[in-house]
């Protein structure tokens, strides 16, 4: 398991330290404690918070071992569509632009992503774009496009955050998207709707404030252990908490069979186990949508 201030040994990519920005909005303390007492409290009646780091643990071993610089010429179909199954903004809708793009070319892809030689922030729009999404005619055409893309950009970021979850913060839209102010982020923001936009980018070294901002207050309730894997939690108890909210309980049609909160959190984190019958939600299209 990891400690938060612990850094793995230097490797290719000791480039990708990333250095916090400064933030220029106030986050509260108040906030952040509501939001853990109620991701505590509904841990509880599915295991505990400790059954879901163990979770993220071995989330985290399966992208470490599956995307290790030296395995990865050795990951296969199925070991890809392992790690697509376990995103939970991904699992529905980006197997066919990946099979379109073809296993050999995709790998490629994750290569670059992940070892290549740019800056981090261009990495992961290199591998968005490497992909085969067209926006196509029509209003519908470009939203399917448009959640493709978004899809792309969340598999990128987990593949950088759970292979190694010390060195990357999650980057995932539903983290923080700076195109729709919104996301996890958001709900530790005291009094956001008082401003028409709150000063947070999407920049790897914003992420990384927010989560050294996260990070600071759990260890202020004396956790020491497991920091990112807690933020992660964190946050994702906060924006599950904000779509119940807004939506009546029901996160979009992925979640309308969903039980409690808790169930909430472990679907958007990829965490909420094999489906009956072991059976993949991983969906296969035999087209890409918004391809036409």
């Amino acid at each position: 398991m990891l400690w938060f201030r612990k850094r793995p040994e230097a490797t290719a990519v000791e480039r990708d330290l990333i250095e916090p920005a400064k933030l220029e909005v106030e986050f509260d303390t108040a906030l952040f404690r509501s939001h853990l007492n109620a991701l505590i409290e509904a841990a509880q009646a599915d295991g505990g918070v400790e059954a879901y780091l163990e979770s993220l643990d071995a989330k985290h071993r399966l992208f470490a071992e599956a995307l290790d610089e030296a395995a990865l010429d050795r990951l296969d179909e199925a070991g890809l569509d392992a790690l697509l199954e376990v995103v939970f903004t991904a699992r529905r809708k980006l197997h066919p632009v990946l099979a379109e793009l073809g296993h050999p070319h995709t790998v490629a892809a994750l290569r670059e992503l992940l070892y290549g030689g740019a800056p981090l922030a261009g990495r992961v729009a290199a591998f968005v774009a490497a992909l085969p999404i067209r926006t196509g005619e029509g209003r519908e055409a470009r939203n399917r496009a448009a959640r493709l893309t978004r899809a792309a950009h969340d598999f990128a970021a987990e593949c950088l955050h759970f292979r190694d979850p010390v060195r990357y913060p999650l980057m995932t839209r539903w983290m923080w998207d700076a195109s729709t102010m919104s996301g996890a982020a958001r709900e530790f923001v005291r009094n956001p709707d008082q401003a028409d936009r709150l000063p947070l980018d999407g920049r790897p070294e914003t992420f990384e404030a927010v989560r050294g901002w996260l990070a600071g207050e759990i260890e202020r309730q004396g956790i020491y252990r497991d920091i990112p894997l807690w933020v992660d939690l964190v946050a994702a108890g906060a924006y599950t908490h904000y779509f119940r909210s807004m939506t009546g309980g029901v996160l979009g049609s992925d979640f309308q069979r969903t039980g409690g909160p808790e169930e909430q959190v472990k679907k958007l984190l990829g965490i909420d186990g094999e489906r009956r019958g072991g059976r993949s939600r991983v969906k296969r299209e035999e087209t890409v949508k918004g391809a036409a």
